[in-house]
């Protein structure tokens, strides 16, 4: 086994970017199996509801599930994590795209309403939750499992890449439900061609489960067991009691990514035709550039979090993504024919969210990294992230810059954050 001070100072090498382009790749396809969800709402709830039913009740319910796999992701990443700093990173990384896989190859196979009545809509919720206790584990797990595999100084790198591929997993969302769209009538998809996705996405868990066959467990937690240093007691408990200001900071920057990723990249198509009536195919073109800057803006800000520190990445990338925000909310309504540069800028600078993993990472102790990691980030995106929408909608009642402005604050507290990370030190 290296010890810590080589394996810091390795370049490096094939094996590592084999591991990185695994994991990313799988992030991918999971993140594509938890939000294809989102695309086909409106078919979902047509189906799965009792056809009398009124038309926002019926919507408000189908988001509804689709939020029940937010809800359960920290009592999923909690349970998936204490066993992570337990019996290893890899069983995890493996459970966690089986329990992503199994429920939604089963969605695309579920009887409707129609056919089994009440038990539907109960049996598309079991799914959901099955969905995001997954979720739960599968981005920490997979933050954790690529920073211990690489050299210290790459830690940055390692969770830029890995954020843009869960990014890339949102954008093949998008594609697939456009292409779908575009190639059959609303009355086919109704009819079952809206399984299709499902299906699909059911196949590339599987083929993202055999890739992890391949991977090895990480060297930092081989060392910790093979020097018998693994936590004597809960991990979680250890957490609470010694590392209360790292989960605190760690939820506040999670705040600032979930609040750059659900506003910027998954809300402003639909504000956007809204407040300035611009043409759906026009906002969905621009939000695909947006969502490719992210993935890039991502690997830029976790390289730039290995050289300068997540300390200076994060407090002043926060601040370029709210002048850059502002700018675009400002302009684009006076100016839309600069929708697509503007966008893909502003997806650009959300990309200072690829530094925040990196920041997590080295924020906790080895011994209860994941369950530290896990505990903070899925605890603050299921509060804040399903809050986002709710506040941004309201503030939307009384200011039509009420994003930017939302937005613009959260980066204020990501600067403030900023002053107060702190790193444990180097493990590997």
């Amino acid at each position: 086994m290296a010890t810590s001070a080589t394996s810091a100072a390795r370049p490096l090498t094939r094996q590592d970017y084999k591991t990185l382009s695994l994991a990313a790749l799988g992030g991918a396809l999971e993140f594509y199996d938890f939000i294809i969800f989102v695309f086909f709402a409106n078919v979902i709830g047509q189906l799965f509801f009792p056809p009398d039913m009124p038309d926002w009740l019926r919507l408000l319910q189908t988001f509804g599930i689709f939020a029940a796999g937010y809800v359960v992701r920290p009592l999923g990443g909690i349970v998936m994590a204490h066993f992570g700093d337990l019996l290893g990173r890899k069983r995890m990384f493996t459970l966690s795209i089986l329990m992503m896989a199994v429920p939604t190859l089963l969605i695309g196979l579920l009887p409707t309403y129609a056919t089994i009545g009440l038990a539907a809509p109960l049996l598309l919720l079991l799914m959901r939750i099955f969905q995001g206790a997954a979720v739960g584990g599968e981005v920490p797990g997979a933050w954790v499992f690529v920073s211990e595999h690489v050299p210290g100084r790459y830690t940055g790198f390692a969770c830029g890449v890995l954020t843009a591929g869960l990014t890339v997993g949102i954008l093949l969302g998008s594609l697939v439900a456009t292409g779908l769209n575009t190639v059959y009538m609303p009355e086919e998809v109704a009819a079952g061609a809206w399984r299709y996705p499902f299906l699909l996405g059911g196949v590339f868990g599987f083929g993202a489960m055999y890739l992890r066959r391949w991977l090895h467990e990480t060297p930092v937690f081989a060392e910790m067991q093979q020097r018998k240093t693994l936590s004597l007691e809960m991990p979680l408990k250890s957490v609470l009691r010694s590392h209360r200001g790292a989960v605190v900071v760690s939820m506040l920057l999670t705040w600032l990514l979930s609040a750059g990723i659900v506003v910027v990249i998954l809300m402003t198509p639909a504000l956007l035709q809204k407040i300035h009536h611009i043409a759906p195919r026009t906002t969905l073109v621009a939000n695909v550039a947006a969502t490719l800057a992210l993935a890039f803006g991502c690997v830029i800000a976790g390289t730039l979090a290995d050289r300068l520190g997540g300390k200076r990445v994060i407090l002043v990338g926060s601040l370029l993504l709210a002048i850059a925000t502002y700018i675009f909310y400002t302009t684009i309504g006076s100016r839309p024919d600069l929708l697509l540069p503007l966008y893909a800028m502003t997806g650009l600078f959300v990309g200072v969210v690829g530094a925040v993993p990196c920041v997590l990472v080295q924020a906790f102790p080895a011994q209860v990294r994941f369950s530290g990691l896990s505990f903070s980030y899925n605890l603050s995106y299921a509060i804040f992230g399903g809050l986002t929408p709710v506040v941004v909608t309201l503030m939307l009642k009384n200011n039509v810059l009420g994003p930017a402005y939302y937005v613009i604050a959260i980066c204020a507290i990501g600067v403030l954050t900023a002053l107060f990370i702190q790193r444990q030190p180097a493990t590997h």
